[in-house]
């Protein structure tokens, strides 16, 4: 049945993308020509898309409300190209088939020349045809399968050699060889188990259980009846949304602890951790590019603003980080371009560095995917992460795991191509 459902979703991704195939049916010259309607000679339109409400909100207001501070602090200063940005937002409410209607929405009824949003895979993967279909742009800020190579996207969050791979490694050298792996039923988890899976075979690990649930799901007893007596020496875990809250309680709740039984989450953060409860997380792991406590003088000047923005109380994250990045680097890209032409700031957006709260970053010219440090931290009882692992420089960017795929993606060279004519 899950099966079922998985190829249902990748089937409807498919006709999602035949319906808007690569600027077929539609004048280039007339798709270049949208953007222009959103820039007046005072502001310039840009579409912010996430899910405000639903299962996802819990992860996305927060970087919704980063990508709206960024813009802020761009207007206060004068804004881009001597126009002030004026954000449309508008509220995906996890529904991935309404994502689409809304980035349609965002660039022929609105004219923006980019959109800034998305969380989950699926919610990429119905953007994806539209941005295509219209020749505009989206910046993408969470940590991804890969697996993807478009023009029309800039990915900021990590790919799979800047998060899950690094993070299994860690994890076979640290806590043991033995993996279970839970994940929600779509497009990331399917991938990324894909991956681990071929990963240990490949390390010498091996894989005791793999289960899916569905977005939102909340009752996990039979799931973890079955970790529990599995074996396993580590979970990874891959679920999405607010099921992780019910996940957490439930599994410290079966006397299952991290001593016991670590997990390494890939998208639990400090903002996921709040609504779990760190009493419920501390002493498992996350790896990420960027954690709140994360070292630079860009970091505490990010967090100042976030709070004196959100309130004292609120905690920034990687997503949050990428997010607010993601507005940074398009503005700079349209400065150097001179234009908020989509295909003139794609191009100018590998042309420099940028100083952001995690480090020095920057978006490649080959796969449009960013440069950036890998980290692995424990929760701590206050809901912060320690770190106790760090590559010493940033990661280039591989979205074409090597360990399911000899494709790779080089736009210099055509984009899409095998791996061994590199």
């Amino acid at each position: 049945m899950k099966r079922r459902e998985f190829l249902k979703g990748a089937g409807a991704a498919a006709l999602g993308a035949a319906a808007y195939p690569i600027m077929g049916g539609l004048n280039i010259a007339h798709a270049d020509a949208l953007w222009k309607g959103g820039v007046t000679n005072e502001t310039v339109k840009v579409g912010d898309l996430h899910s405000l409400s639903g299962t996802m909100a819990i992860s996305e207001i927060p970087v919704k409300n980063a990508e709206l501070l960024a813009i802020n602090e761009i207007n206060a200063k004068g804004g881009v190209l001597g126009r002030k940005i004026e954000p449309i937002v508008v509220d995906g409410a996890s529904d991935w088939p309404l994502f689409a209607r809304l980035a349609k929405k965002l660039i022929t009824q609105d004219h923006v020349p980019t959109i800034f949003g998305c969380w989950t895979s699926a919610s990429r993967k119905a953007v994806l045809p539209v941005v295509q279909h219209y020749n505009n742009l989206l910046w993408y800020p969470v940590q991804y399968e890969g697996m993807e190579c478009s023009h029309n996207i800039i990915y900021t969050g990590a790919c799979p050699n800047q998060q899950i791979e690094p993070s299994v490694e860690w994890l076979l050298k640290n806590k043991g060889k033995k993996f279970f792996l839970i994940g929600s039923d779509y497009v990331f988890p399917r991938t990324a188990n894909a991956i681990i899976q071929a990963q240990l075979k490949a390390l010498g690990g091996e894989t005791v259980g793999v289960e899916y649930a569905p977005l939102g799901h909340m009752e996990f007893a039979t799931i973890i009846d079955k970790i529990k007596y599995s074996g396993a020496d580590v979970v990874y875990n891959t679920l999405n949304g607010s099921s992780n809250v019910a996940f957490f309680k439930q599994f410290q709740q079966a006397g299952l602890t991290p001593e016991k039984m670590p997990i390494m989450s890939t998208s639990i953060a400090e903002v996921e951790i709040q609504g779990i409860g760190p009493q419920y997380c501390a002493g498992h792991y996350a790896s990420w590019n960027y954690f709140m406590t994360t070292d630079t003088p860009q970091n505490k000047a990010f967090i100042k603003a976030y709070k004196d923005a959100y309130g004292q109380d609120s905690v920034t994250d990687d997503p949050i980080e990428h997010g607010y990045v993601n507005v940074y680097l398009w503005a700079k890209a349209a400065e150097k371009a001179g234009t908020f032409d989509p295909d003139k700031v794609r191009d100018a957006a590998s042309t420099f560095s940028f100083d952001a709260p995690q480090g020095v970053v920057q978006v490649s010219a080959e796969n449009q995917n960013m440069s950036q440090i890998v980290r692995v931290g424990e929760i701590q009882p206050n809901g912060m992460f320690k770190e106790v692992w760090h590559t010493p420089e940033p990661v280039k960017p591989q979205p074409y795991s090597p360990y399911i795929s000899d494709m790779t993606c080089d736009w210099p060279k055509g984009g899409l191509i095998k791996r061994t004519s590199a």
